[in-house]
């Protein structure tokens, strides 16, 4: 008997202190627990132990949840700021680097574009130009030597990198103009003379093909884009596009389908030090902060034709209109005259060449032409109009009889 009753005492204080355990918690503020606990109460005013043991068990699972998630924020926040930390010491490194061995730019063609890449080239190693127009003052002024003539340029300049920066109507005459001159300059200094060949053109096959077939074999080929200019980054080139291919290395044609392990492609001392020209070049893209983007020549042009020259092509229609601001404008039209004031600021070969060198283009205005029509052609078919929109002379078919 006594023993029985020992028994029944351990069961009631135990279930005491389960009731305890629920209260205090949800007396702490825990909103989970809390919520719970008042739940179970409306449904059960007088909750057996095992509701009460199952109650427990629940609420001790939420409290480690909880728990655990303590000072992770923190952590992480830590470990962030340790990365920021580490990240922008390799950024330092690699400006180290950059400036230890300054890179010698040559620039062919310039002009409006060639004097806005010059400004930054200048910042990471000596800038060399030359054009067919004389741009010595202008080129004296931001710290750029000028040549008079292409043969100096490139027989009398020791160069690491000569920039194409001429227009894509141009460009075919230029190469050909200079490859004699590359072949001239190795046979006076050796093969390890020839620079390494960039081109900034706005469409991308067109130069790779050129540069390809007429460049001698030991000229490394860098194709790019650098997707702004002048006018879009005035006020500098953070967060600019800048579209490139490696395209050639030390007479290796890179495959484009793998850009990551195209550095496996040879281990010879030509071509690390022909990457690494490559990569320095890069570098100072990237270091203006540049978003950078690897991507194919011919990836890029089927990208460009529905965006960059669809943008031009908009641009020039909406500018043959003779649009103008007006006391009422809203902000779309505003952004309507910006863009017909960008397009028509660049030059019509520029767009010509976006037209003519882009494969894709055909196709673009083709598909603007259809769709216009589409378009118009709801409005008459809801207008109750037969026939082709006719200069704003809507007739109606009661109209036509």
């Amino acid at each position: 008997m006594k023993l029985l009753i020992t028994f029944i005492c351990i069961i009631s204080i135990e279930i005491a202190k389960q009731h305890c355990v629920v209260s205090a918690w949800s007396q702490g503020g825990s909103t989970i627990t809390s919520t719970r606990a008042t739940i179970q109460h409306q449904r059960k005013s007088e909750p057996t132990s095992s509701s009460l043991f199952s109650s427990t068990q629940s609420n001790d699972e939420d409290d480690i949840t909880i728990n655990s998630n303590n000072g992770e924020l923190e952590r992480l926040k830590k470990e962030e700021q340790r990365l920021s930390s580490l990240l922008d010491s390799i950024r330092q490194q690699k400006l180290a680097v950059l400036r230890s061995r300054p890179l010698s730019i040559g620039i062919v063609g310039f002009g409006r574009f060639g004097q806005f890449i010059a400004q930054s080239f200048t910042k990471y190693g000596n800038v060399v130009g030359t054009s067919r127009t004389n741009y010595t003052d202008v080129a004296s002024e931001m710290g750029v030597k000028y040549s008079l003539t292409l043969e100096s340029f490139v027989l009398d300049e020791d160069l690491d990198v000569i920039v194409l920066a001429t227009s894509i109507v141009s460009f075919k005459d230029t190469v050909l103009e200079i490859v004699p001159l590359l072949e001239k300059k190795m046979q006076l200094k050796g093969a390890g003379s020839y620079p390494l060949i960039v081109d900034v053109a706005s469409v991308k096959e067109h130069p790779r093909n050129i540069l390809l077939d007429l460049l001698p074999e030991e000229c490394d080929i860098l194709c790019t884009h650098p997707m702004f200019g002048p006018d879009s980054a005035k006020n500098g080139w953070r967060g600019q596009t800048f579209v490139y291919e490696k395209t050639r290395i030390n007479k290796v044609i890179l495959d484009q389908d793998f850009e990551g392990q195209e550095h496996q492609l040879d281990t010879s001392e030509e071509h690390v030090e022909g990457m690494d020209r490559m990569e320095r070049f890069l570098s100072i893209w990237e270091e203006e902060g540049c978003n950078m983007i690897p991507m194919a020549c011919s990836d890029h042009d089927s990208y460009s034709a529905n965006s960059q020259f669809i943008t031009h092509l908009v641009g020039r229609i909406l500018g043959i209109q003779g649009l103008k601001a007006t006391p009422i404008d809203t902000t779309g039209f505003q952004s309507v005259l910006r863009l017909i004031e960008t397009t028509n600021a660049d030059s019509f070969d520029l767009f010509y060449g976006l037209y003519k060198y882009n494969r894709n283009s055909g196709y673009t205005i083709g598909r603007l032409r259809g769709a216009l029509d589409d378009v118009v052609g709801a409005l008459l078919q809801r207008d109750g109009v037969v026939g082709v929109f006719d200069g704003g002379n809507r007739k109606s078919d009661d109209d036509a009889k």
